[in-house]
């Protein structure tokens, strides 16, 4: 349902409830103003991004690209927020689409079932490609992905999906991010991309990465402003009641752009940063750390590099920048 849609149906069940439609619209466009007005006041950062061009006619199609255990919110996000917009005439901006190796079902995160509207073979050229984190990739989907994004306004990763995205060599000399616990997996398996540890999303040419999970939502919605404009983007976050002001400021994920304190009281995996087991350990320099698998120990002791780097930009980073 687009937002003229929900607007009539407000309208058929505010008539029905005897109360006078224009004061159901009416609320519905306060609601937008004021919405505007918190996002745009003046303590919230606000780019100026880079526009992407409109479609002349008709709407412009979006991929989900999918497999095994994708994550939902890394795609259903970005769906919703696609599905939401619409252009000045209120015909729908977008027109996405579900994109795997076969038209079976594929058993999503919490045992959903998508349907694929296409395959790799049959999918219509998109002009938005939509890589959210998985567990299926094939070679075809990755040579999908590297051909089709050679004529798309952008093609965007969202949380670990950056890696199937690395695995295109489409990041290859670009800046990307990913879910903070990927950091260090994907600095060390892809040493070509410039990670940037802190950032909600990162754009680099036609190519986008979001962190984790949610921040696919703020990425959209940036991709939303790009193609129509603020007001539309903020329309959108209004009629998803989405209060989240992270697609206005790509760092806004500074809380982690730096490494945790490692303590032996409360003992942190240094690779994924989730809680670790003490009876997995190393030492290295004359400290002891914790692991969460022996997975995780092994890419430490094998990357060593990557820990000191992220110290070593620890240190210069200057307080309250994640750059």
């Amino acid at each position: 349902m687009n937002r003229r849609e929900l607007l009539q149906q407000s309208a058929l069940l505010a008539a029905a409830a005897g109360i006078p439609a224009v004061l159901v619209l009416d609320g519905c466009s306060n609601r937008g103003q004021s919405q505007a007005a918190k996002l745009e006041s003046p303590d919230q950062p606000a780019g100026s991004p880079s526009p992407l061009p409109s479609p002349g006619s008709g709407s412009l199609p979006v991929a989900f690209v999918i497999s095994k255990a994708a994550e939902v919110l890394d795609f259903c996000g970005p769906l919703e927020v696609f599905a939401a917009a619409s252009t000045k005439d209120g015909n729908p901006l977008f027109s996405p689409y579900m994109v795997a190796s076969t038209m079976e079902p594929v058993v999503v995160g919490g045992g959903m079932k998508i349907l694929p509207d296409h395959t790799f073979k049959t999918a219509p050229a998109p002009k938005v490609i939509v890589i959210p984190a998985q567990n299926g990739e094939t070679p075809e989907m990755i040579d999908w992905i590297r051909t089709a994004s050679k004529n798309t306004d952008l093609t965007m990763s969202v949380c670990t999906g950056a890696f199937v995205l690395a695995k295109t060599g489409l990041l290859n000399g670009k800046s990307a991010t990913t879910h903070h616990g990927g950091y260090y997996r994907l600095a060390a398996n892809f040493p070509e991309v410039h990670l940037k540890r802190g950032a909600r999303f990162v754009e680099d040419g036609n190519i986008a990465s979001a962190g984790g999970i949610s921040s696919g939502i703020d990425l959209a919605l940036r991709v939303v402003e790009r193609y129509a404009g603020r007001e539309q983007a903020l329309e959108v976050a209004d009629l998803m009641e989405y209060q989240g002001k992270g697609w206005l400021n790509p760092n806004s994920n500074e809380v982690y752009a730096k490494l945790p304190a490692f303590t032996e009281e409360h003992p942190i995996c240094p690779v994924c940063m989730m809680s670790a087991d003490r009876s997995i350990n190393a030492s290295y320099k004359g400290k002891t750390y914790y692991f969460c698998s022996e997975g995780e120990k092994e890419v430490f002791e094998k990357h060593p590099d990557v820990f000191d780097r992220f110290l070593a930009e620890d240190a210069a980073r200057k307080p309250g920048s994640s750059d």
